[in-house]
C-alpha cells in the first residue's frame, strides 16, 4: 500500500509520506498511517484552498490539532510511536514562493538561470544510533528530529522560508523514495530536476527503482524499496 499523498491546488502543492511503525510496535492508535495522511492532507488543503494568509507553519500546526481532535479520544496521543508523516509544502503567491519541509521530503527550487536550491530537513541523518528505542526517544524532541504526528509544535520546527517569485522558474516536492536519486545514488539535484522537467515524475521513479534493485546489500540505511512520489511545478 502506498502511504504517500499529494494534494494540489491552483497555487499550492502538498506532499506527505506516512511512516509506519515497525511490526509488533504498539502505536497507541486504532488508526493506520493511511488514515493519518488523508486526514492531515485534508486539513492542510482546506485553508490553502480558502486563500488563508496564515503562515505554512500555522496551517500545519492547526492541521495537526485538527487531526488530534478527530481521533475521538480513542487513541493514546502521548505515545511516541503514534502514526506520523513527513510534510513538504509549496505555496505560490503574487510575489513570493513559500516552502515548508518537515522530515525527509525535500523541496527543490530552480531559478530562471538554472541555479538549484534544495530545501531539506536532514536531522534524522544525525542521530547517534538508529535502534527502535533511540529513534523513539528522538522523535519530536529537541535535539532529535520532527514529524507531523500529535505535537502541533512540530510545525514550528520545520524548515521554512520564502523566495521571490521572480527567482523561481520551477519547483519540485517529493518523498524520500524519489529524492534518493540524489541522496542515495549520487546524482546531483540539478540532474534530478532536469529529469523531472524533461521526462516527468514517472521517469524519475523508474530510474530510482532500477537503482534500488541493483544496490548491493549493506550499501544503504533504510528500506531497499520505498513509496516514491514527486511533483513538478512550473511558474509562468
Amino acid at each position: 500500500m502506498n502511504e504517500d499523498l499529494v494534494v494540489t491546488g491552483p497555487d499550492f502543492v502538498i506532499v506527505l509520506d506516512g511512516a509506519t511503525a515497525p511490526a509488533g510496535v504498539d502505536s497507541g492508535c486504532r488508526h493506520d498511517v493511511t488514515w493519518l495522511v488523508r486526514q492531515l492532507g485534508t486539513r492542510l488543503a482546506a485553508p490553502l484552498i480558502g486563500r488563508s494568509r496564515a503562515s505554512l507553519a500555522d496551517v500545519l500546526a492547526e492541521a495537526i490539532v485538527g487531526v488530534g481532535d478527530v481521533h475521538g479520544g480513542t487513541c493514546d496521543l502521548t505515545n511516541p510511536d503514534s502514526p506520523s508523516s513527513t510534510v513538504a509544502m509549496v505555496r505560490v503567491g503574487a510575489d513570493t514562493v513559500e516552502h515548508l519541509v518537515l522530515a525527509d521530503s525535500p523541496v527543490v527550487l530552480r531559478a530562471p538561470d538554472g541555479r538549484v536550491t534544495t530545501i531539506a530537513d536532514d536531522r534524522i541523518d544525525y542521530l547517534p544510533e538508529y535502534t527502535l528505542e533511540a529513534v523513539r526517544k528522538a522523535r519530536n524532541q529537541p535535539g532529535g528530529f520532527w514529524v507531523a504526528s500529535t505535537e502541533p509544535k512540530a510545525a514550528y520546527e520545520a524548515v521554512s522560508g520564502t523566495t521571490g517569485r521572480g527567482e523561481v522558474a520551477a519547483f519540485a516536492a517529493m518523498t524520500d523514495g524519489a529524492s534518493r536519486f540524489a541522496e542515495r545514488y549520487g546524482h546531483t539535484w540539478e540532474e534530478l530536476i532536469a529529469v523531472l522537467e524533461a521526462h516527468g515524475p514517472r521517469e524519475l521513479i523508474d530510474r530510482v527503482r532500477t537503482y534500488d534493485v541493483a544496490a548491493a546489500d549493506g550499501s544503504f540505511r533504510g528500506k531497499r524499496h520505498d513509496d516514491a512520489t514527486a511533483v513538478l511545478g512550473r511558474l509562468r
